[in-house]
This record gives structure tokens, sequence and C-alpha cells, in this order.
């Protein structure tokens, strides 16, 4: 396919030498000699890129500039001047220009324009996927081993980053990516199995152990409570659901306003609300919120719902550690709510901790699932990390990061879980006390492969309550839910392909933990 430019100067006759060096390169070039006749041009023809001299007389370049966006608002616009002045090049940038040249130009110059602005795409393209073909085998080796959590980590953050790379290029890479990104779920999953009930064991019984990684109820001891000592006003910021790819995807929005510290930690089993975020609120197992604050802690198979009383449970972990911090809790469900949460920023600065609940991201998680329309808007995990992107753009959560960052605060931005998408059907039998989460299963009369999931046959040794005394977990894995054989293949249809959450991947499990100070204005 040959690319076809204008090239408008009013001494266009001068530049022959560098037409046909476009000429053998592939390039049509078409010619004006003033903005008139380039206008002219622009009404009968679609170019790819238009090169456009600054100084000219009858209509100027910014003035032809601006007429051409009328007409073209997407082309690529390329301009050459003589000038250096900061407001001449201001106000070219100010109009969108693609590109600025300073005369005399060369062709080297302007083939990398050219590249620049109608070749990037299949050029990025064409190097990413080289790159991840070159790093195909060092990554295959690094998850095969990854001995610790951090080594688990790492290996995470480096398949996120290829998947934000390759999720705009066309190719087989992103089948190979998504492969591997199997592969390395279901090794994690053998490390989590190995060494799950071992990290319980140190936590349930507080003790210190290094091999063990930052989980749920450690959050508050090691994040929360050192900034509030330093004398920093801290905004805790607990986003349901959130995963690392999406934080991922915010992260360029918050760069120019914030001082970024990335880390992650490890969520508890289940990976669910009702486990993972009371324990980050109450510092404590479920089994021990459930014997210590029985009042706050909800049964799975109570009506009632099982986030209502997180409040409640930040104010019992201030007091067990003998601490007189003032707080406020807020749950945001909604943009009003979000609005109203921004105007009361100043009043809440006289707290030592503030928390608030943005629930968006389930709710986007739930609503696909239940959702034909949702699930066509949000068809892959690209299209679901950029619905992620836009609600952020353009919510009150925006504004949010904007007014703190120019407060004096740290953040705290976190979440209690991630999801993953579903795709692979283990049978489950169980009876109708048995709970209805897809990636994790509790009950006294389970039936399942033991080879296929996670048990736990002695809850109280992981930090879960037990309803009964033969009560079992079992958990999902990788990308498998779990599904009844009554009416199977209608349940598989319409669960399959859903974000879930409650078992083990790196997904659910291995979620962000960042740090925000403002900069300094």
């Amino acid at each position: 396919m040959a690319y076809r430019l204008l090239w408008v100067d009013d001494e266009i006759d001068l530049l022959k030498a560098h037409i046909l060096f476009l000429n053998k390169k592939g390039y049509d070039v078409d010619t004006a000699s003033n903005g008139y006749d380039a206008l002219d041009m622009c009404q009968s023809v679609n170019y790819d890129l238009i090169l456009l001299d600054e100084n000219m007389p009858g209509l100027s370049g910014l003035e032809t500039l601006s007429r051409v966006k009328d007409l073209h608002p997407t082309v690529p616009v390329v301009m050459v001047t003589k000038s250096e002045e900061e407001d001449i090049m201001n106000q070219a940038i100010g109009a969108k220009i693609s590109d600025y040249l300073i005369k005399p130009v060369n062709p080297t110059q302007i083939l990398l324009s050219l590249k620049k602005n109608i070749h990037s795409r299949e050029i990025v393209s064409e190097a990413t996927q080289t790159a991840y073909q070159q790093n195909f085998g060092r990554l295959s080796m690094q998850i095969n081993d990854s001995l610790t959590m951090q080594d688990w980590m790492d290996v995470y953050r480096t398949l996120v980053r290829w998947e934000l790379e390759l999720q705009d290029v066309a190719g087989d890479m992103k089948e190979m990516l998504a492969m591997q990104k199997r592969e390395a779920n279901n090794e994690f999953s053998k490390f989590v199995r190995k060494n799950y009930m071992k990290w319980m064991e140190t936590l349930v019984h507080h003790e210190q152990d290094e091999t063990r990684p930052l989980m749920s109820p450690d959050i508050f001891k090691t994040q929360i409570f050192p900034a509030l000592d330093n004398g920093d006003k801290v905004f805790l910021i607990v986003i349901d659901n959130f995963r690392w790819d999406q934080w991922k995807m915010l992260q360029p929005e918050m760069a120019g306003l914030f001082n970024i510290e990335e880390n992650m930690y490890c969520s508890i089993l289940p990976t669910a609300t009702q486990y993972a975020r009371n324990a980050i609120f109450s510092g404590l197992m479920p089994i021990e919120i459930e014997a210590m604050f029985p009042d706050l802690w909800v049964d799975e198979d109570s009506e009632q719902g099982k986030n209502l009383n997180e409040s409640p449970m930040v104010q019992t972990q201030l007091e067990r550690f003998r601490r007189r911090n003032s707080f406020s809790y807020h749950k945001v469900n909604d943009s009003v709510g979000a609005e109203k949460f921004v105007q009361q920023l100043p009043t809440l600065m006289h707290n030592d901790l503030n928390i608030v609940v943005l629930n968006f991201i389930d709710m986007l998680s739930h609503a696909r699932t239940e959702s034909r329309m949702v699930r066509e808007l949000a068809n892959s995990e690209a299209a679901y990390r950029s619905i992620t992107q836009s609600w952020f753009r353009h919510s009150a959560v925006s504004e949010l990061f904007r007014t703190l960052a120019s407060m004096d605060c740290r953040v705290v931005l976190t979440t209690d879980h991630g999801s993953v998408r579903s795709n692979n059907p283990v049978k489950v039998i169980g009876d109708k006390n048995t709970n209805t989460n897809l990636r994790y299963k509790l009950g006294k009369n389970l039936g399942y492969n033991t080879r296929e999931v996670f048990e736990i046959r002695d809850p109280r040794k992981a930090g879960l309550p037990a309803p009964n005394i033969s009560t079992a977990y079992i958990f999902a894995q990788n990308q498998d839910f779990l599904a009844y054989p009554n009416n199977y293949n209608y349940y598989v249809q319409y669960y399959r392909d859903t974000f879930q959450h409650g078992g083990i991947s790196m997904e659910e499990m291995l979620v962000p933990l960042i740090s925000l100070q403002g900069k300094k204005r």
C-alpha cells in the first residue's frame, strides 16, 4: 500500500530532492505552494499525512492548519518552519500538530517523522512481538524456577507487562502469552497448595515468619500504622475487586500527580469480600473475628450483607493496638456518592485516617456476568481493563485523586482481592446448604475430585470458621469454576467466560498495594 502525502510550502520547487527521496521510499507526494490550494486538494483527497510550512504568504501555516483540522480532524500534520519562537510552537502544539520540524530539514528527519506518525503502530507491533518471542524462554525458566512469593510476584508483573504491550498487537503472540499465563497459574496453584497452611500457622498464631508473604490481616500493621506514626494524614482507598493489570492502566493517569511506590500483597483464601476485606479492616483472620466479635461476623448462610460491619471492625483493630487515631469510613457505590465524598475532603483532613471503599469494578464484574450487553462491551481482558480506565478518567474518582494530590496527605491504594476469567467447569456435588460462590465452596457433604481443587479439611488451621464439625472448604484453581451436575449444561453455558473470585490464581491473590504522595507544586 502506497501512502499519500501532501507537502505545502511556498518554496516547494526547492524541495524536489526531498520529494524524489520520498517517492523512492514508496510515498506518493502531492504538492501545493499555498494554503488555499492545499485546502482545495484536501477536499478531494484523503491524505495520510500533511507537511505544512508555517510561514507562507496569504493564508499562514497556522491558519491553514486550523482549516485542515476542520476538514480532517484525524489527519497527522507535521509543521515545518524556520522559526523557533516559543509562541508559534505553543500555537502549533495547541492546534494538535503531530510533529514539529525546523528548517532546513534533511530527508532522514522527514522519514523519521513519517515512521512515527504513520507507521508507528506496525513498527511497534513487530518490535513487541519480536521482543516477546526473544523473552519467551527466559519467562518460562522464571516460572519453573519460582520458589518464593516474591518470585511469583515478579513473574506476574512480567506477564502483565507483556499483556499490556501485546493487547493492541495483531498476531499469534497473544495466544502464546495466554498459554504461558495458564502454565504460570498452574505452577502458582501448586506453590500455594504446598505453602498455604504453613503461612496460616504463623498468621493465626500471630508469629513472625519471614517466609510468609504480606497478607490481608497485615495491611494496617505494616502500611497504615507506620504512616500514622510518621505524622501523615492517611487516606486508605480500597477498590473492590481491583487487579494488578487494572492498576497498570491507571498508573499513567496518576504519574503526573503523585510520587508512586508500587507493591503487591497476597490475599487470604477465600479471595472474597466477606473474608479478605474483613481481614484487612479487623487485622484478624475470619475465625478470630467470629470468636472475638461474634456480633460482627456474618455466616455464609446468613441473608445479611457480608460487608456491613467494616467500620466497627476498623475500630476494634485500633482499640486492640491501643491507638487513639480518629478515623472515618465511607462506601461509594455511584458517581453521586463519589462527588459527595470529594466535597467532604477538606473536612475529612481533620481525621488521622480516612477510609473509602469504591465498588465500581466489583459491580462491573457482576454486571458482566448478568448482562449480555455488558459482557459484549467487556468481551476480553483488554476491554475489561479499558472500561476500568474509562471509568477512572470520566468519573468523580479522577477528581478525588487530583484533589488528594494537592493535599498534604498519604494515599494508600489497594484492594481486597482480584478476579480471574473463568472458562473451565469442574464438577462438585453439594447439598442445599452449600454456598453459591463459583470459586470456592464450603459444606459438610461436598463431593469432588481432590486432584481438581485445593481442599482444606480442617478450616480452623486455615483461620476459617467451620459452621459444622465436618465442614470442608474447597477452592478452584487457575481458570476453573465449580459447577453442579444438576442443570450442568445450562450452568456452564451461563457462567463460562465470566470474571469470578474466591479461588487461587495470580489475578485473585496477588493484588496492588500502592503508596501515593502528591508531588510538590
